[in-house]
Formats: C-alpha cells, structure tokens, sequence
C-alpha cells in the first residue's frame, strides 16, 4: 500500500516562498512519475507539476516560472518549491503518482495534504 505524506505548508504573504515536501513508502519511487496536485474550497483537484521518473518536468500554465518540481530518488521525496506566491495559490496541496488528467477527481488514494495559504 503506498503511503504519502506531505508537509511544508503554511500561511505566507503574497510574493513570498515556500518549500512542499512529500515522502513516499510502498512502491519503487525511482521508477515512478510523481506529481503535485491542489484542491482549493469549492474547486476541483488539479494538476500542478510532474515530474518523469527521468526528471522531465510540465506545469500548469498559472505556475510556470514560479514554482519547480524536483526528486531525490535517494530519499522517496519528491519536492515543490513555491516563489512569488499570490493568493490564487491557496489551496490544499497533495503529492501523488502522475494521474491521467480525466482521472484526478475520480481517484480517492491520496495523503493528507499541506494547507497553504497565501494572504497579507
């Protein structure tokens, strides 16, 4: 059984920073594609970046040149640095493995998530 735990969230003020962290147990990460995902009040669950299991990286387009996606296959950690953070970034945040798009909000495995919310 995969097990995710997620942690770095917080309340920080508009252009500010933040550093999510999420480790994983129950499967072989390294060959894994990993993602983070985020779930804000009254919306759906979306994608937010994935990496590959070769460290190729995509991102929604309302975080492209923001926030960066990383991995330590020597850890199971599969990390997202936030910068310039504004309150649309609000939200929920989940790590996962790299769900299909049209399945995210069918999936129900996920962790517990980080709280991040941005406001002055």
């Amino acid at each position: 059984q995969v097990r995710l735990v997620e942690s770095g969230g917080g309340l920080v003020q508009p252009g500010g920073s933040l550093r999510l962290s999420c480790t994983a147990s129950g499967i072989i990460f390294r060959i894994t594609p990993w993602a983070w995902y985020r779930q804000a009040p009254g919306n759906e669950r979306e994608l937010v970046a994935s990496i590959t299991n070769g460290g190729s990286t995509n991102y929604a387009d309302s975080v492209k040149g923001r926030f960066t996606i990383s991995r330590d296959n020597a850890k199971n950690t599969v990390n997202l640095q936030m910068n310039s953070l504004i309150p649309d970034d609000t939200a929920v945040y989940y790590c996962n493995v790299q769900i299909p798009s049209m399945l995210i909000t069918s999936y129900n495995d996920w962790g517990q998530g980080t709280q991040v919310t941005v406001s002055s």
